[in-house]
């Protein structure tokens, strides 16, 4: 992949110069809160999404000084993806004195997964679960060809209390950052020797991600959440906000999935491990030798990850609980 396969405006000002109309955004689904605007060019309708470390807690958290979006975008990797996505990115902006990146993307909301706890269609789920497995098996055996952009180290110090700390250091005492040290708190009183797992990895991620490291690697979004993800009429899956990619196992991204959609799930986690298994072999990847122990690693990970939400439904943190003991008796 080739630096600059797309070319990047110099402020949002040139991205959006043609623009005949401009609104802010009301999203109530993302995280991390960052300015958007609804965009009308040449008659057609776009949104615009401002990233930036001064704007946004989760590339203060993640360490995205660069913007990894932005490299995505420019080394081509969003053009490689599999023709069964869309990321709906058409124009980028970086303006470095600000650190500031603004995406101009085409207008999917109405191809987006619905907002709600209620699960989603059978069909839809499983067309997700085969089409990450279609992303992981096209970027295979190219992990030390691609850049690694979120380290995953960074993935499980990002979402725990020390965040808290900086951003309320920061003045940021709301949102996510705001939640955090009552949610691990609550895990702690929940779930207490499941908690000390996750707060010791969370404290040094390494005897971890040297596990994971010993696993096959792809490239990953990971961030497959259903804010992030809709279906086209043809069937292509939409897979937006690209704010944590990079080269790691692919059951990262599985994991993330299975913990942060739990509600939504129309079938068992286990069946959904076993469905995302199938369609990596369907799409030509021998999972025999590697994929209990990858899974197993990217479920402790993501437990780490998002273990501090799971404190309200004993039966959903039992499961998690189950499998983080066994597998931490594992790690060095």
């Amino acid at each position: 992949m080739r630096e600059r396969a797309r070319p990047v405006a110099a402020s949002a000002e040139e991205l959006l110069r043609s623009a005949t109309s401009r609104e802010p955004l009301t999203h109530t689904d993302g995280k991390s809160a960052v300015p958007m605007e609804r965009v009308v060019i040449d008659g057609s309708t776009y949104v615009t999404k401002a990233i930036s470390p001064q704007l946004d807690w989760i590339s203060r958290a993640t360490g995205d000084y660069g913007c990894r979006v932005l490299a995505c975008w420019q080394l081509g990797i969003l053009d490689a993806l599999p023709a069964c996505f869309d990321h709906a990115v058409v124009a980028v902006a970086h303006e470095p004195a600000s650190l500031t990146t603004t995406l101009l993307m085409r207008d999917v909301g109405e191809h987006l997964v619905p907002e709600g706890d209620d699960p989603v269609p059978l069909e839809t789920h499983r067309g997700f679960l085969d089409h990450m497995a279609q992303l992981h098996a096209s970027f295979w055996g190219q992990a030390d060809a691609l850049p690694v952009l979120t380290p995953m180290t960074t993935r499980y110090t990002a979402l725990t209390p020390l965040t808290s700390e900086v951003e309320a250091a920061l003045g940021n005492r709301g949102g996510v950052p705001g939640l955090l040290p009552e949610c691990w708190a609550a895990l702690d009183a929940a779930a207490p020797e499941a908690a000390r797992v996750a707060r010791a990895v969370a404290a040094d991620p390494w005897p971890l991600v040297t596990a994971l490291d010993a696993t096959p690697q792809t490239f990953v979004h990971a961030d497959w959440k259903m804010g992030n993800l809709g279906r086209h009429p043809d069937g292509r899956t939409i897979l937006l906000d690209w704010q944590w990619p990079g080269v790691a196992p692919g059951c990262v991204d599985l994991a993330w999935y299975l913990a942060i959609n739990a509600a939504r799930l129309p079938e068992s986690k286990e069946a959904a491990i076993d469905g995302y298994r199938d369609a990596l072999e369907r799409h030509g990847i021998v999972t025999a030798d590697w994929f209990d122990r990858q899974m197993s690693l990217a479920l402790l990970g993501a437990f780490v990850q998002l273990g501090w939400n799971k404190t309200t439904d004993d039966q959903e943190l039992g499961w998690w609980t189950d499998r983080v003991l066994a597998t931490a008796r594992t790690l060095d």
